[in-house]
């Protein structure tokens, strides 16, 4: 079970000072959507330059030329970049062919998707690596969290891999073990925290026990 550090809110200085604090804890690091708007594609590549032992994640939600966008993202070094289930299937199929070609990996970002049990099965046979339960920050605001969606999406998911993310912290987390994902997604639990070494220890020893 990995566990993916989710960066969104932090300046490109700032996140490569706290992954040197937290990279004995993690196997993921996130590029989140906001820090690639704000950042650019040099976080990626600035990340994957310094940390080459961990695994780098582009959250580039692709909506559109698949092929294309994924190109961007692993040319400067991400492992993954994610492409939103609700789009074409055409274009999760650029993303993964485009994965392919540089031995990379794609993970479809869930959120919004209210039909698993008839997109799932297409994701799969489209190729993916991995699907995420993503409970957005505007759901979670609302009281929604990922449990509900995790158990469902549990129930269709027969060759990806399965990730989770949505206010999760080292108080919450056995619930999600319990369920067994395969990459737990932690960002603000972690980061917005007094202590982000201490909790991001807490939640690796959790997820590694």
């Amino acid at each position: 079970m990995k566990l993916q550090l989710a960066i969104d809110e932090l300046s490109l200085e700032q996140a490569l000072k706290q992954v040197d604090k937290l990279k004995q804890y993690i196997d993921i690091v996130e590029i989140g959507t906001p820090f690639l708007i704000d950042a650019g594609r040099k976080a990626v590549e600035q990340m994957k330059r310094k940390f080459p032992e961990l695994e780098i994640l582009c959250d580039a939600k692709i909506m559109d030329a698949g092929a294309y966008e994924a190109q961007l993202a692993y040319d400067v070094g991400a492992d993954y970049v994610t492409v939103l289930g609700i789009t074409d299937d055409l274009t999760i199929n650029g993303c993964v062919e485009q994965a392919k070609k540089q031995g990379r990996k794609v993970m479809v970002d869930m959120i919004c998707v209210k039909d698993f049990a008839t997109r799932i099965p297409v994701l799969e046979e489209l190729g993916v690596d991995v699907i995420a339960v993503h409970t957005g920050a505007d759901q979670q605001q609302a009281g929604r969290t990922p449990i509900e969606d995790l158990i469902e999406m549990k129930k269709y998911v027969k060759k990806a891999q399965i990730a989770v993310a949505g206010g999760i912290n080292s108080k919450t987390v056995e619930d999600y073990i319990a369920l067994q994902p395969d990459i737990v997604i932690v960002g603000s639990g972690i980061l917005n925290v007094a202590d982000p070494v201490y909790e991001a220890s807490l939640i690796h020893s959790t997820l590694t026990r």
